[in-house]
């Protein structure tokens, strides 16, 4: 068995692991379903009571006209911005070099609506204004994540987010927001969702992310936008006959956690200033604007995997099963997501799990001096 696979069992041996709801198992949609009348009638094709009242709820929070509850926030949002380009009669489509649409969806925007991407800013900063103000006046639409996850979820400051909005309105340049974790970061711009969406055209939602759903995502915008976006959802097989266990666990959860979300934001705080006390380690953002971040460790992973299987099975903290390589040094890190389960995380093992990072990474730092 190698290194890796003992810190995935080492980790999930752990009482206390630090990040997310809980495990994603079938209990997950137990729950959700333990009070629901088994006489509902589910949803079919897109259409039915349990999907339109769901919908008319999203929109109602997100203050849109209209709302479409989509298996995928990758169908969504290739959708979202296929609309926009179709309307404008331009090709081009501005957002982040780390956004999902160019990283994690083999050319999906390229290979089926044959949209051209436009890269705004370095891959290590937000966009920002200027950014905005300099790119191809061709582009159809702009997409903005809020908040940038590969960069450990950071976020504009919401002046600027206004600034870029009215730029792009005074162009006529479209603004999608990817705001796939757009509940965690209420909190810390201290608005509502509504408030946030009236700068955007159009706006995608997960609810598998911060709310621990199980899939799905909502798509809101004006309700000629939705229709259309009804019309592609089909074109993309996105009709299921049926979506209600994905609707009904997103309802659910969404009722559950939404108003927890400043509790996350405050205890990602925390834990982020726990890391930042330690040898070495240090987080992205310093302080989260979120309920999550990245931590960062001066150290490659295969000095830190057996230190961090040493805390998980002398404390029972779990930090994470997973590190990752930051291309071009000898570093690695991790993203942390707060949810459910810290809350019951006893303080003081938390203290105890960090007193041995320091140390037992101070010792590492020794040997390799030597």
């Amino acid at each position: 068995m190698n290194e890796y696979q003992l810190l995935v069992e080492a980790f999930n041996r752990t009482t206390y692991p630090l990040s997310g709801h809980g495990r994603r198992s079938i209990q997950v949609l137990k729950e959700a379903f333990q009070d629901v009348d088994e006489n509902l009638d589910s949803d079919i094709y897109g259409s039915g009571q349990l999907i339109e009242d769901f919908q008319a709820e999203m929109a109602e929070f997100l203050g849109k006209e209209s709302a479409v509850f989509f298996p995928s926030g990758t169908m969504a949002q290739q959708i979202a911005l296929r609309i926009w380009c179709d309307r404008k009669g331009f090709k081009k489509v501005a957002y982040h070099p780390l956004c999902h649409l160019e990283i994690h969806e083999q050319d999906g925007l390229k290979e089926l609506h044959h949209l051209e991407p436009v890269l705004l800013a370095d891959k290590n900063r937000l966009i920002h204004l200027e950014d905005v103000l300099n790119m191809d006046k061709e582009v159809a639409c702009l997409l903005l994540e809020l908040p940038q996850r590969e960069i450990g979820g950071q976020l504009p400051d919401y002046t600027e987010l206004e600034a870029i909005s009215a730029y792009c309105r005074e162009q006529g340049i479209l603004l999608h927001l990817d705001g796939a974790r757009l509940f965690e970061v209420l909190p810390y711009y201290e608005k509502t969702a509504a408030e946030i969406c009236a700068l955007f055209d159009s706006v995608y939602v997960s609810f598998y992310k911060g709310i621990g759903g199980i899939a799905g995502a909502i798509l809101a915008g004006s309700e000629d936008f939705t229709q259309e976006s009804k019309i592609w959802k089909r074109r993309h097989g996105g009709d299921l006959i049926s979506l209600y266990p994905y609707i009904t666990a997103a309802d659910y959860y969404f009722k559950q956690r939404v108003h927890k979300m400043g509790q996350y934001y405050e205890e990602a705080k925390e834990l982020a200033s726990f890391f930042n006390q330690s040898e070495a380690v240090s987080t992205l953002p310093v302080e989260p604007v979120s309920n999550m971040f990245h931590v960062h460790f001066e150290l490659p992973k295969e000095k830190l995997m057996p230190i961090l299987i040493a805390i998980y099975e002398s404390t029972g903290i779990g930090f994470t099963q997973v590190l990752r390589e930051i291309e071009g040094t000898t570093s690695c890190y991790y993203e942390a997501s707060i949810g459910d389960r810290y809350a019951g995380v006893p303080k003081e093992k938390l203290r105890e799990a960090f007193k041995q990072l320091d140390e037992k990474i101070r010792e590492a730092q020794k040997v390799d001096k030597r």
